[in-house]
C-alpha cells in the first residue's frame, strides 16, 4: 500500500469499526453515509443489502469528492439484512419493533445478508456477499422483555445484536459470525488484500503478521 492511498470507512457502527481494528485495520478516516434504507417492491433481501452497501459507498466517495479529495481513497461500506424467508425485517427504532422481530424470530430460521462494496482509488467497484442461517430458541416473554430493556436491538437489523445478550438466542449458526456481526471479515480482507490494499499487519494471504 503506498503512503498516499487511504481507507475510508463509510459506516460510523463501532462494531464495524472494532471488526476492522480485530484484523489489523485502522481506517483512516470514518464517514457515516446516509442513504434510504426502504426496500423495493419485491425486492429479494439479498439485492438489497448488495444496493444499499453500494449507494453508501458511492454517497461516500461523493462526499470526498465535493471535499477535493478525489484519489488515493479506497471506500469500505456494508449493509446488513435480517430476513425470514423473503420478509425484510426493519432496523428497530422503537422497543414494538424489536418486539415483533423478535417474536417472529422465536423458535424459528432466520438468514442475515451483509453485503460489502469497496471503490477503489483506480475507479473500480468490487462487491461481495456474506450469507449466514441462524435458528434461535423458543424466547418467552419475559426473556423478550428482558432484552427490550436492554436497549441492545436500538438501529439493530433484526430487533437484536448478536454480539450481545441475543448471542445467548442462537441455537445455531452456519456461516460468517462476524457478517452477523456488521463486516465479514473473510470477504473485507479478501477485497481489500485482492485489490492492494496491504496493511502492515496484514500478510499476503490476509491473516495477521
Amino acid at each position: 500500500m503506498s503512503a498516499s492511498q487511504k481507507l475510508v470507512l463509510a459506516s460510523g457502527s463501532p462494531r464495524r469499526i472494532a471488526l476492522l481494528q480485530q484484523a489489523g485495520i485502522e481506517p483512516d478516516r470514518i464517514m457515516p453515509a446516509e442513504v434510504d434504507e426502504t426496500p423495493l417492491r419485491s425486492e429479494h433481501p439479498r439485492s438489497l443489502a448488495k444496493r444499499l452497501a453500494k449507494a453508501k459507498a458511492e454517497v461516500a466517495s461523493a462526499y470526498l469528492a465535493e471535499e477535493g479529495d478525489t484519489g488515493g481513497n479506497f471506500i469500505l461500506a456494508a449493509d446488513t439484512v435480517v430476513a425470514v424467508g423473503r420478509r425484510i425485517l426493519p432496523k428497530a427504532e422503537v422497543a414494538e419493533e424489536a418486539a415483533n422481530c423478535l417474536g417472529l424470530l422465536s423458535g424459528r430460521s432466520h438468514r442475515v445478508f451483509t453485503g460489502v462494496c469497496l471503490l477503489t482509488p483506480g475507479g473500480k467497484m468490487r462487491q461481495r456477499m456474506s450469507e449466514t442461517r441462524l435458528r434461535f430458541k423458543r424466547l418467552s416473554r419475559d426473556t423478550i422483555n428482558a432484552y427490550l430493556a436492554s436497549g441492545e436491538w436500538r438501529g439493530k437489523a433484526g430487533g437484536y445484536a448478536i454480539q450481545g445478550l441475543a448471542g445467548t438466542f442462537v441455537v445455531k449458526l452456519v456461516g460468517s459470525y462476524t457478517g452477523v456481526v456488521g463486516l465479514p471479515l473473510y470477504e473485507v480482507i479478501a477485497l481489500l488484500t485482492g485489490e492492494g490494499y496491504k496493511p502492515r499487519d496484514i500478510g499476503p494471504d490476509g491473516t495477521k503478521s
